[in-house]
């Protein structure tokens, strides 16, 4: 039996090229290794056969069967890149100076394997713990998340199936493993902005109306408003620019109309709803000819502190000394579907320092303690 079973496990999941949708056989190899534990498997297929996403629910209940804690996560990865401007090749995990490098070592396979292993030590020892567990897992997080933790989620809502407790693996430690836990992100609502104008010479400006003039008043307020004040677990809501482009290619044409995306990245103090009023009552204000596009990424969610946080707070210090903060930086992931059905959602994983890059990869030291952290979690709350 092998004595590193949790690097074992990272090592054969990076291996598996899983670019998303691919899931690359990972949720089977996990499967197979949960269903010797007695968890039920079932594979949730969804998506257009161009873009195939494949979902996992796992679950062994207990003999109280309540509270159930869940390991969520995804066994999709970002692409490589330039292969050639990797040290190693990306999906040949490779140990080298104490690191583990590969696509997917910090985000998540890592975390994934020490959800396994995790559960698979637990059940040995206490093979009569009273709470459930279960695993919900999707090749759909790095892309557009349509076909993935979501489709889950709804399916479990119809089933009237409650989660109690849910970690979702996600690379949260900044500077050492266990320094920050995520117990709420900030929601996302993007606006792609179309102001129209009158094309024209621009020796004759009388003849034409100049968009980027027109709108340039609208964007100065906006970008002074401050949208709220955030809140003890939340920044202040941001809005910022991210393109802008007119004109025609001639330096001598007034253009007809400007584009203009921008984002939104809010906290709980506001909704998308208020959010779009508040613009557009600007937009209207200034008397602009516009249409305008949204798109809602996700909304915000927080789990205040709590059983779940306290017993990952507890574990993490008995496992590296750190007191760890929560924190609700960052972009979105997945755990905004699953806070719709489950009171108490964190994110924790190993440190992000290197996710989404060239030569991504992780401590060698920092994968048995993450592995204990995730066990200990499963003895404090469901034993």
């Amino acid at each position: 039996m092998s004595t590193h079973p949790t690097l074992d496990l990272t090592e054969e999941l990076i291996s598996q090229n899983s670019v998303t949708p691919a899931d690359g056989g990972c949720q089977e190899l996990i499967a197979k290794r949960l269903k010797v534990l007695g968890f039920e498997c079932e594979t949730m297929m969804s998506g257009p056969d161009h873009f195939r996403v494949t979902n996992l629910w796992a679950v062994k209940r207990g003999s109280a069967n309540k509270p159930l804690l869940a390991f969520a996560g995804h066994t999709d990865v970002v692409p490589t890149g330039p292969v050639e401007q990797w040290s190693t090749h990306p999906f040949l995990p490779t140990q080298k100076d104490g690191f583990l490098f590969g696509r997917g070592a910090a985000d998540m396979k890592t975390s994934l394997a020490a959800f396994v292993v995790a559960t698979e030590e637990f059940i040995n020892q206490h093979p009569d713990h009273q709470g459930s567990i279960a695993f919900l897992l999707t090749s759909d997080e790095e892309g557009p998340a349509h076909d993935g933790t979501v489709i889950v989620c709804n399916e479990l809502q119809k089933r009237g199936e409650k989660l109690d407790y849910c970690v979702v693996g996600e690379p949260t430690s900044v500077d050492r493993l266990g320094d920050t836990i995520k117990n709420g992100r900030r929601g996302s609502l993007s606006g792609n902005l179309q102001v129209k104008g009158v094309q024209g010479h621009i020796a004759y400006p009388h003849l034409a109306k100049n968009p980027i003039h027109l709108v340039a008043p609208a964007l100065t307020e906006l970008t002074q408003i401050v949208w709220d004040q955030g809140n003890q677990y939340f920044p202040p809501t941001s809005w910022q620019v991210s393109n802008i482009h007119s004109g025609t290619g001639a330096t001598n044409v007034i253009p007809g109309e400007i584009t203009i995306d921008f984002n939104f990245r809010f906290s709980t103090e506001n909704t998308a709803e208020q959010l779009k009023n508040r613009l557009e009552d600007v937009l209207k204000k200034h008397q602009l000819d516009y249409s305008i596009q949204w798109s809602l990424s996700g909304e915000p969610f927080l789990t205040a502190p709590g059983e779940l946080s306290k017993a990952m707070q507890e574990s993490i210090k008995e496992n590296t000394a750190m007191d760890a903060e929560l924190s609700t930086t960052g972009g979105t992931s997945d755990a905004r579907f699953i806070a719709k059905i489950c009171p108490q959602v964190v994110e924790f994983g190993p440190r992000n320092a290197t996710i989404h890059q060239i030569d991504e990869c992780i401590e060698l030291a920092d994968i048995e303690p993450l592995k204990n952290i995730y066990k200990g979690v499963l003895e404090k709350l469901i034993a």
